[in-house]
């Protein structure tokens, strides 16, 4: 069938269908070539993310042993924290021994962050008055 359409065209026409039937196999190719040269990248990518996920959960096993004996000491040395009731006695401790070191609390200020997972944060925000070597006592 091919033959016969061929053998109906002149010496121009033949030329022209050929140019055309050459762009239309490039494009194909050019299409199909990205394509494959995407997901040959995009493969890349995902394999060196499952590398790095692998390599991360490797480090965690070798080092659980570390990490349970961390949790069981922030269970032994942390306080648990009860609510606003805590805040005040921090608050009021923070007072007491900014006493001690002569050290004057201003604005201080007892807030609750966000809690996430199992535990609760908490933080102190005050201003100090005081001379350099008092508040360097008091810090450390």
């Amino acid at each position: 069938m091919i033959a016969q359409v061929l053998q109906r065209m002149n010496r121009r026409e033949q030329v022209l269908a050929g140019f055309v039937a050459l762009a239309v196999f490039l494009l194909a190719n050019l299409f199909l070539w990205s394509w494959l040269l995407r997901t040959i990248g995009d493969s890349r990518v995902e394999v060196a993310k499952r590398k790095q996920t692998h390599n991360e959960q490797t480090v965690l096993l070798r080092e659980s042993d570390l990490w349970s004996k961390r949790e069981q000491w922030l269970r032994e040395h942390q306080p648990v924290f009860h609510g606003a009731s805590d805040a005040s006695a921090l608050l009021d401790q923070l007072k007491q021994i900014a006493g001690k070191h002569k050290v004057l609390i201003e604005n201080p200020a007892i807030g609750n962050s966000p809690t996430v997972g199992a535990y609760q944060s908490v933080f102190a925000s005050i201003e100090t008055k005081s001379p350099w070597p008092p508040l360097v006592h008091f810090l450390y």
